[in-house]
């Protein structure tokens, strides 16, 4: 079953993904050559407690982090370890988090120092694929509809789309329907409804889409051991059009907390 929020919920929502998006901002400035994974995770969950959540991975089904750190080839799930990040590395940092009753979930891919060629590129087109799904989260269109635009940009620049993996509904339960596939055809499954709130996250890969899970239960790695990338946001479906929850907010404003706009979900701190 499909919940739709109301936009008292939707503001809850925003409290909640803002606050993921400021700790993944604080993450992201420590991320160099020479930190751990581990450091990146203590950071996260030191962030997270501060904000006056909880973290949503940890213990979800017996992950043992607050963070989902994939280095290079990993595509998700990567667990946080004393793994050292080194230049030229590419880290997806995934996070979500449990705050007033709601989650919050969104997800980055940072370089670590110079990258090359490759990888800048496509980081960059599978966060242009992760916008390009967004500007399609329309009140009566398909949730097909976005994972079309993903496949559509991605394959034409020569990548392939993980689909094992895929987006879903978020809200008072983390993953929620409907199921958000970035591929397919336009025009099918559930239709887009005002108060629908979506977590789009393209994972792309440089190589073939074929992935395999690793013994320790969680890490997938691209079978060809290229590497991918990973990009999400929560987003609300408002009748003025998608609202990206998962953006930094002023938390130390009290007028930005209580101003009509967010009550309605539609602060423009949020707007795509």
């Amino acid at each position: 079953m499909i919940v739709r929020k109301t936009p008292s919920e939707v503001r809850r929502m925003r409290f909640a993904n803002a606050l993921v998006a400021k700790v993944l901002v604080d993450v992201k400035e420590i991320v160099e050559d020479g930190v751990t994974t581990k450091d990146l995770d203590c950071l996260a969950e030191k962030l997270v407690a501060e904000g006056g959540a909880v973290p949503a991975f940890k213990g979800y089904n017996g992950y043992p982090a607050t963070l989902c750190t994939s280095v290079n080839e990993e595509v998700v799930h990567g667990i946080p370890s004393e793994r050292v990040l080194r230049e030229g590395d590419v880290v997806s940092i995934d996070l979500g988090v449990v705050l007033d009753g709601f989650y919050g979930d969104h997800a980055i891919t940072v370089p670590v120092g110079a990258i090359d060629g490759d990888a800048t590129t496509l980081l960059r087109v599978t966060e242009e694929a992760l916008n390009l799904a967004i500007a399609k989260a329309q009140t009566g269109g398909y949730v097909s509809d976005l994972g079309h635009a993903v496949q559509k940009h991605v394959e034409a620049h020569g990548y392939s789309v993980v689909r094992e993996f895929v987006g879903h509904g978020i809200g008072k339960n983390l993953h929620e329907e409907p199921q958000v596939p970035n591929y397919g055809e336009p025009g099918r499954g559930p239709q887009l409804l005002s108060g629908m709130v979506l977590a789009i996250e393209p994972m792309v890969n440089l190589g073939s889409a074929e992935v395999q899970v690793l013994d320790d239960g969680w890490t997938a790695v691209t079978r060809d051991r290229r590497i991918s990338a990973h990009f999400e946001h929560s987003v609300a479906i408002t009748e003025e059009g998608p609202l990206v929850l998962s953006r930094p907010m002023d938390f130390e404003d009290p007028d930005s907390l209580s101003s009509s706009s967010v009550e309605m979900g539609l602060s423009t701190t949020g707007r795509f």
